[in-house]
């Protein structure tokens, strides 16, 4: 995918109301350090399924010293009896999501989940919207590793 079509969608997907500066685009990943709430975050949109609108970032926040902490963004709103759950390779996880945001539910999961990004091409999510409706959406995981690493490094200092 080409730079210069990537990375304007990945900064709106990443919601620009703040000075963000671009670490790299990499394959269908980028990486951002957010200076205005002391971040950093590799981040992707969704590439197939339902799932127009969804991405989902790696984050940073080195004053809270929370480390590669996974976020995703659902299509819709997620019904509340209902599980997400993320596909990566083999491994799955029951992630915790409240409205259309979904995480994990520990440090540790979210340890497990970029070490399965990092050894595997794709993960998904399945979940089922208010509506009753089945959501799914998937990423290449290619450039993730690079970006996940952009992300760390660019907030490292911090």
């Amino acid at each position: 995918m080409i730079v210069a079509a990537v990375a304007p969608s990945l900064i709106a997907a990443a919601g620009v109301t703040h000075a963000r500066e671009s670490l790299g685009i990499f394959d269908d990943w980028g990486s951002f350090r957010d200076d205005a709430a002391a971040r950093c975050y590799a981040i992707a949109e969704a590439r197939r399924g339902s799932g127009r609108n969804a991405y989902a970032t790696v984050s940073f926040w080195p004053a809270a010293r929370v480390r590669g902490q996974i976020f995703i963004h659902l299509p819709a709103p997620a019904r509340a009896d209902r599980a997400v759950m993320l596909v990566i390779g083999e491994r799955r996880f029951q992630l915790s999501a409240r409205g259309d945001s979904a995480w994990a539910q520990h440090a540790r999961m979210d340890a497990a989940i970029v070490a399965a990004m990092r050894e595997t091409p794709m993960m998904g999510i399945a979940a089922t919207a208010r509506d009753g409706r089945r959501m799914v959406a998937g990423w290449r995981l290619a450039g993730a590793a690079t970006a996940i690493d952009a992300a760390a490094v660019g907030c490292a200092a911090r």
